[in-house]
């Protein structure tokens, strides 16, 4: 029935102010206003409509990206909208399109590589959008590596220009979003040449489509690589192959606020310090854990409104059957992705002050945090973005067989999100990169103070000693009982690895024969940074009844879980005893009952749209089998009775004729 609210018992059910919460998830009441206004002006908006779009081929589905992508941008100039409106604007159309690595990469890499006077030249065409950028790095045979890129750009002094230049297959420009059909220009990573000699990898700016009639300019072939993963999903973006046949570009299109090369063919280092780069990479990362919080509170929306919905066995005397979300194994695998979208959701916030601060440092030339920051950045990319993978994945498998129906929104969901395990640094070699400098900061402890998110490493000696002394199965409703906890096991596993390597007379050997050992400490450490961001989230003032109480039961199921899920790391660094780990575990069952009359309240207070979550599982009214039933009629395969094909096919087959048929 249209206009019943089939979720209104569960919404009575909230122990806390969901009004409240919402501002709590979104930062604050002007971030809350904000981003609800730009999600009901596309919901509102047919133009934005996308049940049909995994069921269009690959033209029409890049066609009609490019449709919605033009009337985004229409309503951007026509409202006014800031751009922090347009941002969110863009958010909630939800659709990959070559518009995200035109504001998210090629606009932000100008602003922070580019000196004063190719800012001034770019920026304001970038900005009204007359021409249309894409961020090429990666090759067909390097992405992780950069100083393995191919493609060069060597100086010719005599025309003041450089010429880039794809030297093999394998420096074919590979992946880079916008750049198959749509893009005019790239910002082009290439091996700087002068005078023969290489001078690292630099970005350079390079038109490549006539901005007239948006054919490939000579010396340049271009073209989309074909279908990816999903039946919509990332195939709206058109992800492009690039080749250079020895391209002139003027001298001023390399980015210069750092290294300069004069007519004259000289590199000149500028006195704007080269980590400046390091903040634009925080940056990009912060959004990358905020975008990932952002995901998995979506696919547990879905995930949580649908287990209060659907009802399997326990029918008594021909009674209701039980309500799937009151099952201990679906709280105990639903309740933590809702538990880790709000830890992610909070450590983004962190993130987004931590950027500030390393912006505020840079200007004053202290870059005594920055490796730290980036260290920390590159791990909460990877910890954050294989969580949420692996989260929407759980939370198909959570809605039973129509979680696997496109209608339920999560396929599209897993499909478009999974690339992030990969782009901005492939997962594994950023906790590699973690590792390196945990071993770093573990040898340095005798002279130098650990900082930021590795101060904890300054208390190794105690942490290396003091056990664990909770009792009782309450004793871990206790944060110091917990940070101790998880300190104690980054810093014993850091520790570890360090004595390890030690004993190597090669470090590099010993690092490559470690890996996966190292990669393990790295995860500790990033996991312990997400429960104390949580922890110290739920010190501050967070007004509403019961928000701040919900919040904590939250950031115990998500320690808690980790702790369990992780326990062999906690027994065999010898902190906890078998019979501490049990006890967590026995509070863990315990706050899963605590959550279960808030879950849905909990997934309101994300304030999705059902138009923004795209899925007739996860409807706000929990109106879910009529609607499914409704959508599968509306399948082209449903436009008559007799498909196209029986008879040629299938009829020869029914009245053995097929011999005789022509097939």
């Amino acid at each position: 029935m249209e206009g019943v609210d089939y979720l209104r018992d569960e919404r009575q059910k909230a122990q806390f102010d969901v009004e409240a919460m919402k501002v709590a998830w979104a930062g604050s009441r002007e971030a809350f206003q904000l981003s609800d206004r730009m999600a009901n002006l596309v919901a509102n908006d047919p133009a934005f409509e996308k049940f049909t779009r995994p069921m269009l081929d690959r033209k029409e589905l890049l066609k009609n990206t490019l449709r919605k992508a033009a009337h985004g941008w229409k309503l951007i100039v026509d409202l006014r909208l800031t751009q922090e409106e347009a941002k969110w604007l863009r958010l909630y159309i939800d659709e990959p399109a070559y518009t995200d690595l035109h504001w998210g990469m090629f606009i932000p890499a100008i602003e922070g590589q580019g000196t004063e006077e190719q800012k001034k030249k770019w920026l304001p065409l970038a900005q009204k959008m007359q021409i249309i950028g894409c961020y090429a790095q990666t090759e067909l045979g390097h992405g992780s590596n950069v100083q393995g890129l191919e493609t060069t750009a060597t100086f010719d002094p005599q025309t003041d220009e450089f010429i880039i230049h794809s030297p093999t297959l394998t420096s074919s420009k590979w992946w880079p979003g916008g750049l198959g059909k749509v893009s005019t220009h790239a910002l082009v990573y290439a091996r700087l040449i002068v005078g023969g000699d290489f001078h690292g990898v630099h970005g350079f700016i390079v038109q490549l489509r006539s901005l007239d009639d948006h054919s490939p300019l000579p010396g340049i072939t271009v073209g989309d690589i074909g279908m990816k993963f999903g039946n919509g999903a990332y195939n709206t973006m058109d992800n492009g192959v690039l080749t250079f046949d020895h391209v002139r570009i003027p001298r001023n299109q390399m980015l210069m606020r750092v290294s300069q090369v004069t007519k004259e063919g000289k590199i000149v280092q500028s006195d704007v310090p080269r980590q400046l780069i390091y903040g634009t990479m925080v940056y990009v990362r912060q959004t990358i854990v905020a975008d990932a919080s952002k995901a998995l509170s979506r696919a547990v929306c879905i995930a949580t409104r649908y287990s209060a919905v659907r009802r399997q066995f326990g029918s008594r005397n021909g009674g209701l059957e039980t309500q799937v979300i009151d099952y201990k194994t679906q709280q105990s695998r639903l309740f933590p992705l809702l538990a880790s979208a709000y830890a992610f959701r909070f450590v983004g916030e962190w993130l987004l002050w931590l950027y500030t601060d390393v912006k505020q440092r840079l200007a004053a030339n202290d870059f005594s945090t920055l490796p730290e920051a980036h260290a920390c950045t590159a791990g909460l990319k990877s910890l954050t973005t294989s969580a949420t993978a692996d989260g929407i994945e759980e939370c198909r498998k959570l809605c039973g067989g129509h979680g696997y129906l496109v209608s339920s929104g999560l396929p599209e969901l897993f499909a478009v999100y999974i690339p992030a395990c990969t782009y901005e640094g492939d997962n594994v070699v950023l906790l590699l990169q973690v590792a390196r400098f945990l071993v770093k900061t573990v040898s340095e402890l005798g002279y130098k103070t650990p900082v930021g998110t590795t101060a904890y490493m300054g208390r190794v000696a105690s942490l290396m000693q003091n056990n664990c002394v909770v009792k009782t199965a309450e004793g871990w409703l206790n944060p110091g009982a917990i940070v101790e906890a998880f300190e104690s096991r980054a810093a014993r596993m850091s520790v570890r690895c360090g004595q390890q390597l030690a004993k190597f007379e090669n470090p590099e050997e010993g690092f490559a024969e470690l890996s996966a050992d190292l990669v393990e400490a790295s995860v500790a450490h990033c996991q312990l940074i997400v429960v104390s961001k949580f922890i110290e989230k739920l010190q501050q003032d967070i007004p509403g009844k019961g928000v701040r109480e919900t919040l904590e039961v939250l950031c115990y199921v998500y320690a808690l879980f980790l702790l369990h899920k992780h326990q062999g790391d906690f027994l065999a660094t010898g902190y906890l005893t078998p019979k501490q780990a049990s006890l967590a575990n026995d509070q863990l069952r315990t706050l899963y009952s605590e959550v279960r009359p808030n879950a849905i309240a909990l997934v309101d207070s994300f304030s999705y749209t059902d138009h923004y979550l795209g899925s007739i599982l996860g409807r706000y009214d929990g109106n879910v089998y009529p609607k499914l039933y409704e959508a599968a009629w509306k399948d082209p395969l449903n436009d008559s009775d007799v498909v196209d094909g029986f008879h040629q096919y299938v009829q020869p087959i029914l009245k053995q004729k097929l011999r005789t048929s022509k097939l």
